[in-house]
């Protein structure tokens, strides 16, 4: 049986010296409200997603970790969140750069809660209000444009090949964490001979897509979060032509 400590005079104001693992797929909840009694905007989005009670805790840091990286670099556009599942990433990354008109969230099957999540951040952030849109289907279910920033956080497998593939064909900025680097629908390339596997399919898909006319940034988000943390992000070249 767990314990109650929401009198805990620790717990109840966010002592960041309690064990407080950001990998967990615990569900945050009011509960956790106290752990995030900063002015910041990451703690002020941490309690909408509290508030909210239908996110695993680390989907809220992986989402954070990767828009404010990827917004450090591309800045505007639409955003599109593929296979976004709640479209957190999308949403945090439209609070870090309000210049992007809006964001779209593609997956097979959006979860029913994404709309008390995004209900929540509206209550929060007004200016959200009318500038996410969520469609059910594959990932190709929205034509991409060239100013357009496409996103996906943890595309399982052959899906973050299949992100890249679309974006560069729009010639849209891109940026991916991939995950589930299943070798047998996934390319290492000539480098498995020199690196593990799950390592040389993201090196082989940095090089794919350099080659054709991305200027490539490479980058991670901590591995405290999940040991499936490099973060591959692309922009089209200038005069790049595939």
């Amino acid at each position: 049986m767990s314990k109650d400590r929401s009198g805990d005079p620790a717990f109840d104001r966010g002592d960041r010296t309690q064990s407080f693992d950001p990998a967990s797929r615990s569900k945050l909840t009011a509960y956790d409200l106290g752990r995030f009694a900063g002015d910041s905007l990451f703690d002020r989005l941490a309690r909408a997603v509290c508030r909210a009670e239908c996110l695993p805790r680390k989907e809220l840091y992986e989402a954070w970790e990767v828009a404010r990286r990827v917004r450090r670099h591309f800045r505007g556009g639409r955003l599109i969140d593929l296979a976004g599942g709640h479209g957190l990433l999308a949403q945090a990354m439209l609070l870090l750069d309000d210049s992007s008109p809006e964001a779209v969230v593609v997956d097979r099957v959006i979860p029913v809660s994404a709309a008390t999540l995004h209900r929540t951040l509206v209550e929060t952030w007004p200016r959200l209000t009318g500038r996410v849109r969520f469609t059910e289907g594959d990932l190709g279910a929205v034509p991409l444009e060239e100013t357009d920033i496409v996103v996906s956080s943890h595309a399982c497998g052959a899906l973050t090949d299949a992100v890249l593939r679309l974006a560069a064909d729009a010639r849209a900025r891109v940026a991916v964490l991939p995950c589930c680097h299943d070798v047998e629908s996934c390319d290492a390339g000539v480098f498995t001979g020199w690196l593990d596997a799950p390592l040389a399919i993201d090196v082989t898909r940095a090089a794919r897509l350099e080659a054709r006319g991305y200027q490539v940034r490479t980058s991670t988000i901590p591995g405290s979060i999940t040991p499936k943390n490099r973060l591959l992000m692309g922009a089209p070249r200038a005069s790049a032509s595939d």
